[in-house]
């Protein structure tokens, strides 16, 4: 990583952080959904992988973090997608999703993100509310430059998830999929972390270290996305998501 940092080091090299946020509530034992997630996400490392050999820009680096009853890091540091495993994750306890908000703003603050990274791809997963003050965190992430330019996108699994809290997350109700049916749910998991290795910024250039290490991450000498910067915001090609309707079959959540 020590390279990513040295002026005039290749555009090539800059970290394209992926984060997996995941609901491991209780009520994802139900119909076997965690089971599903653990099993989607695993099948959908090497088509990640294969992706983002294809995006010349970005070297992708994953991580995962799950809550219920409290929250924590299933891969503290960014791995390689290359070398990274999933974990398979247990189900039980409640929603507390904003500890979840909390633990990812303190890794979207510079540091411990490298200056020089492109704007973060965080997939959330949820099936269910809340059960936390979840508008803290969320609050405290929306402060953020790199959580504002972030790619956002949230997986509703079942009809008993909180679509309202989803969108609030994502900021745009287009990229909160909708996954009522384990069909779907494999599906809408496939194009999240497939579509979000192929992300771009073809003008963007290096951030100076310097002016973005403000430690409260907001807008001004600390924002790595100020327009002196010139760093422009992801491309996400959006065209080709799934129709949860293409996958109505079988037991509905």
């Amino acid at each position: 990583m020590d390279e990513l940092q040295r002026p005039g080091g290749e555009l090539a090299s800059r970290p394209l952080h992926f984060f997996w946020v995941v609901d491991c509530s209780g009520s994802m034992i139900s119909d076997g959904k965690m089971g599903i997630v653990n099993n989607a996400i695993q099948e959908c490392i090497p088509a990640m992988e294969s992706e983002a050999d294809n995006n010349p820009n970005a070297q992708l680096l994953v991580r995962a973090l799950q809550f219920s009853t409290g929250a924590s890091w299933i891969t503290a540091s960014p791995v390689p997608v290359e070398s990274y495993g999933w974990e398979p994750l247990e189900a039980g306890g409640v929603t507390d999703m904003g500890k979840a908000f909390e633990l990812l703003a303190a890794q979207l603050s510079i540091p411990p993100m490298p200056a020089r990274a492109l704007p973060p791809v965080i997939v959330l997963l949820s099936d269910g509310q809340p059960t936390d003050d979840y508008k803290k965190g969320l609050e405290k992430l929306k402060k953020l430059p790199w959580f504002k330019k972030s790619v956002k996108i949230a997986i509703s699994i079942g009809r008993d998830a909180d679509d309202d809290v989803l969108v609030e997350f994502t900021g745009n109700r287009e990229l909160v999929l909708q996954a009522n049916n384990p069909t779907a749910l494999v599906k809408m998991i496939k194009w999240a972390s497939t579509t979000a290795s192929m992300v771009s910024a073809p003008s963007s250039k290096p951030v100076n270290v310097d002016d973005a290490s403000n430690s409260d991450g907001l807008a001004g000498s600390g924002d790595p996305f100020a327009p002196a910067n010139n760093s422009a915001p992801l491309i996400l090609d959006m065209s080709n998501i799934p129709n949860p309707d293409d996958f109505d079959e079988g037991a509905v959540w």
